[in-house]
């Protein structure tokens, strides 16, 4: 797959997936995003796959729309990145949110975790916060960027950054549209850990590795979809979902092996069943 838009490879139950256009900082297309989407669908199809990595070539994570498809009579560039659902959407049976373009990743039933190994911007950073985790390498740059183009907050990022940077640092990062870099996005909780460079793979290997080892595969299922839907929930529709699924917990494998490895004092066999 060396000409691939995205790069796919599976070791040790982790799949990483790599946006593969290094001469343009990984900058998004049309083919680009059908190539991640057709990555992904696969990647949560297969049961050797327990965690999802998703990472650039070069030297930036995704700087966001390819300025070509933007330019020259823009209406007609910009189109294809404000496409009308997909006719089929990633999961049917997922909420009507997860069903658009670009907001698929909650949808998939196994973590993704974004490895940001520079420029991030843009739909770069708008895939990146629909992962379920986000390290980054010290001095990586990021911008929403929208505004500097005459553009607003584009595909659900109003929701996922003020979900996790708060209203009012989301109203800063959006209308002012300024680069900020690893360690503020850090402060603000738009990513999880920096590390140095060297260290971005090893690091996200590491976490991944453990979460495919010695984690139940049904139980991060579970925990993705309600922690991903609490936003439309209220406190007692939380408690409700909770306590349906964990008398459902009860009854499967992966409970009965959550409880044996442990009491056997060896490494665990999770089915995810």
């Amino acid at each position: 797959m060396a000409d691939s838009d995205v790069l796919y490879e599976v070791s040790q139950r982790i799949a990483t997936l790599t946006l593969n256009r290094p001469d343009r900082l990984n900058a998004y297309t049309a083919g680009l995003g059908d190539a991640l989407r057709a990555a992904v669908r696969r990647a949560a199809a297969d049961p050797d796959v327990r965690v999802i990595v998703l990472t650039g070539a070069g030297r930036g994570f995704c700087a966001g729309a390819d300025m070509d498809s933007l330019s020259a009579g823009s209406a007609s560039g910009g189109a294809s990145l404000a496409a009308a659902p997909p006719a089929d959407p990633f999961d049917a049976q997922s909420s009507a949110d997860y069903q658009t373009p670009h907001s698929y990743f909650p949808a998939v039933p196994k973590p993704i975790i974004a490895a940001i190994n520079g420029a991030c911007a843009g739909l770069g950073l708008v895939y990146a916060l629909y992962c379920d985790q986000r390290f980054a390498v010290a001095g990586a740059k990021f911008s929403t960027a929208f505004a500097r183009r005459g553009l607003i907050a584009e595909h659900g990022i109003s929701y996922t950054l003020a979900r996790l940077a708060g209203l009012s640092a989301a109203l800063d990062l959006l209308m002012s549209a300024r680069k900020f870099d690893a360690d503020e996005a850090l402060r603000l909780g738009v990513v999880d850990r920096v590390v140095p460079a060297d260290q971005l793979m090893p690091a996200v290997r590491a976490y991944a590795l453990d979460l495919a080892d010695n984690v139940s595969p049904r139980s991060m299922a579970v925990i993705k979809r309600q922690l991903w839907a609490v936003g439309q929930q209220s406190l007692r529709q939380a408690v409700d979902i909770g306590d349906r699924e964990m008398r459902a917990s009860f009854g499967s494998e992966d409970f009965k092996e959550g409880v044996a490895h442990f009491v056997e004092k060896r490494a665990a066999r999770f089915k995810g069943r």
